[in-house]
């Protein structure tokens, strides 16, 4: 499970900047994931509340940013939502995409403690 991976870099990071603007600690993180990250939200919930525990994060709220899968249409020339990374262009239908969006992993913010 490499979710508890993700979150220990997580805390790693919160921590850090926790101790670079002198945070007493951390009530809220919200977290931007894709949907082609590769990451099982739930396994993410369950390893950042044991992770976090005797943290800067300790029973610190997580929310969960779900964005958008996108590609770029090699033939319509267009940015298009896509559900799958192999998705056909749901524009011309063809099978040329680039995936341009949704492979977002990353903290968008947080809230400290008064």
């Amino acid at each position: 499970m490499h979710e508890m991976s993700i979150c220990m870099s997580i805390v790693e990071s919160l921590e850090a900047t926790a101790k670079e603007n002198n945070y007493q600690g951390i009530d809220k993180v919200w977290l931007e994931i894709g949907p082609f990250s590769g990451v099982e939200i739930r396994a993410l919930e369950f390893s950042f509340e044991v992770v976090t525990r005797d943290t800067i994060a300790h029973k610190a709220e997580l929310e969960i940013i779900q964005t958008q899968g996108q590609a770029w249409c090699f033939n319509c020339n267009k940015i298009v939502v896509i559900e799958q990374r192999y998705d056909a262009c749901p524009v011309c239908d063809l099978n040329q995409l680039t995936v341009s969006g949704g492979e977002e992993l990353k903290i968008k913010q947080i809230s400290i403690k008064e």
